[in-house]
């Protein structure tokens, strides 16, 4: 340690600052740090936030705002000393990259991004699909069993086991709720399933059966009798008499055995 001191003190020069142009300071602190710091602390206020070296863009705010602050610290000072300076009108600093080495890397990055986005939206269908098909199975599953149930019934009332009819209504309104959705009532019109049925099995009243016997009246009641076209006697279209032109029995055999 002592040779490092006496080693320091060879090579160290004991010049004016105005000679050396030295500024050694911390970054400048941001805006939230300036308000709640006091107006004398400046920027020898310590910074609070640990920079990460692995974040590109905290390493170079932090090289940013240190030159900033050594920037605020060195201008007074050479005012003060009547040295002259003033802001270039335009500052080229040299890359290390070239232009076209840095427009690869930019069309890489946008390609993987590209990539990225497009297996984001394939995972985001492959997702949907996969939903609406379990949707669509769960759908299917349920009216199997809303059929089989209502089957069971229809066996039990046709097996008389059961006296209700109320399978009816609640297949209907199944069926209304999926056309017109569960939010949605529909207006009904006309009677409902378990009226309807009863149409169907019982009629809609009065004398069915027996209903084209005669009656007195209607044995008694000869007017409408024609005795030539009840025997077919009367005249055809033809203006010849309509006989019965079958042949008997005897004559239709012999005509069966000359076929022969």
């Amino acid at each position: 340690q002592d040779g490092l001191k006496r080693s320091l003190g060879d090579f160290r020069r004991q010049l004016a600052w105005v000679e050396r142009l030295d500024v050694t300071l911390g970054p400048v602190p941001a805006a939230a740090d300036a308000a709640s710091h006091g107006p004398g602390e400046g920027h020898n206020a310590s910074h609070k936030d640990a920079v990460d070296p692995e974040n590109d863009f905290q390493r170079e705010m932090s090289f940013y705002r240190q030159a900033q602050a050594a920037v605020l610290e060195a201008l007074p000072r050479l005012h003060k000393l009547k040295v002259p300076t003033r802001r270039p009108d335009d500052y080229f600093a040299e890359m290390a990259k070239s232009d076209q080495q840095m427009q690869k890397i930019r069309q890489k990055l946008k390609s993987k991004q590209e990539a990225m986005e497009k297996s984001e939206k394939a995972k985001q269908l492959r997702a949907l699909r996969k939903y609406g098909k379990k949707v669509q199975t769960e759908i299917l599953q349920k009216r199997q069993k809303e059929k089989k149930s209502m089957l069971n019934a229809v066996k039990k009332y046709q097996k008389g086991l059961s006296d209700k009819l109320d399978f009816l209504d609640e297949g209907q309104t199944s069926s209304q709720g999926n056309k017109k959705g569960s939010g949605s009532q529909r207006i009904k019109k006309g009677p409902n399933a378990k009226r309807r049925y009863k149409n169907q099995k019982f009629g809609f009243g009065g004398k069915k059966k027996g209903s084209k016997w005669n009656t007195k009246e209607s044995f008694n009641d000869v007017s409408s009798f024609q005795a030539k076209v009840a025997h077919n006697k009367g005249p055809r279209k033809g203006g010849k008499k309509a006989l019965n032109k079958r042949p008997g029995k005897r004559a239709r055999q012999k005509m069966k055995s000359r076929a022969r």
